[in-house]
């Protein structure tokens, strides 16, 4: 235990002062002086005099300000070290694409009932960042990171445990509009630089979720190929399909749907070639958001062991208890007696 001012501590001989009060002389009564020990009365004037002692020494111990300092604690448990990359690009802002790929063609009736659905839907982003927050609920023991993206990265947590810290940055990536561009790479590199330093405790992912892809230079590249061996991270890429996307796969074990030039395609061949653990998703409506997320807690459930750090805690307010407590005591046996 520390103290803030331990000079104060220099008062405590102070509380051994009922010690040396001096009890009460008999009336002049003959009887009274003739009456045998009381056991009870001696208890109770014994339990009188530690209660005043302690209602001094606990006033002198809160101004002096006790407190235990940060500490680290070695725990077990079964989860994964996540960074949470969350797109925040323009795009986000608009609702999930149809089932079934590309949009109706023309002006009739079918296109308009299809360009209403995706003006009145949930747009992607908000049920992204609510899904997040249920899967970030859900799992207690994993240890979170959180950037969101458009044109630059923007770290908005570190890594913690905190679940009310989570929440708070997963519903700060509602702030503002998002931008035109999407620049998944130095996102993916920025995301990839957490881990550094960091002791390896086990499962380490980077959860993309976005609707859209990237083409990457052959620098960055050979930076993030790096990054996810160096670090052995696993990407899971949720990708939130939208109108006239052209998707990831053309059909169950098929190769890329879209063609070569397509950012998300590129980005998709980018992360299956690499060698590393690595797996997508195509979610075309937010159940299929809700089950790729499922499915990422399934598989991301192994034993890991961390160091917690305990943050300071203050005892002053331990320290007040006592103190009123004891004067609360000596209050009402002052009180009783009065009566008596």
């Amino acid at each position: 235990m520390n103290f803030d001012q331990p000079w104060l501590l220099l008062l405590l001989p102070l509380a051994l002062l009922p010690l040396r009060a001096t009890p009460g002389t008999w009336a002049n009564n003959a009887w009274a002086a003739q009456q045998p020990p009381d056991l009870a009365s001696r208890a109770v004037h014994a339990a009188l005099r530690a209660a005043a002692v302690l209602a001094l020494a606990g006033c002198v111990l809160a101004l002096a300000g006790p407190y235990r300092g940060e500490q680290q604690v070695e725990r077990l448990g079964r989860g994964a070290e996540i960074v949470l990359l969350l797109d925040r690009s323009r795009s986000m802002d608009q609702g999930f694409g149809r089932a079934g790929g590309a949009a109706p063609k023309g002006t009739g009736p079918e296109a308009l009932t299809h360009y209403m659905q995706l003006r009145n839907g949930a747009p992607k982003g908000q049920v992204a960042r609510e899904l997040l927050a249920r899967f970030a609920a859900g799992r207690p023991d994993d240890t979170f990171a959180m950037l969101v993206f458009s044109s630059v990265p923007l770290r908005t947590l570190a890594f913690t445990q905190k679940a009310s810290a989570v929440q708070a940055a997963i519903r700060a990536a509602d702030i503002g509009r998002g931008l035109s561009e999407t620049h998944i790479g130095q996102a993916l590199e920025h995301a990839l630089a957490l881990f550094e330093d960091r002791p390896y405790a086990g499962s380490r992912i980077v959860m993309l979720v976005s609707d859209g892809g990237d083409r990457l230079d052959p620098d960055e590249t050979a930076r993030i190929a790096q990054l996810l061996r160096r670090h052995r991270v696993s990407v899971y890429w949720l990708y939130m399909r939208s109108a006239n996307s052209p998707g990831l796969v053309r059909g169950e074990g098929a190769a890329t749907g879209g063609a070569d030039n397509e950012p998300e395609a590129f980005l998709h061949r980018f992360f299956s070639g690499l060698g590393t653990p690595y797996k997508a998703y195509e979610a075309e409506h937010p159940q299929a958001l809700a089950d790729a997320m499922a499915d990422v807690a399934r598989l991301e459930n192994l034993p890991r062991v961390w160091t917690d750090q305990l943050p300071r805690r203050d005892d002053t307010g331990l320290a007040t208890a006592l103190a009123l407590a004891a004067v609360l005591l000596l209050l009402a046996a002052e009180r009783w007696r009065l009566r008596l």
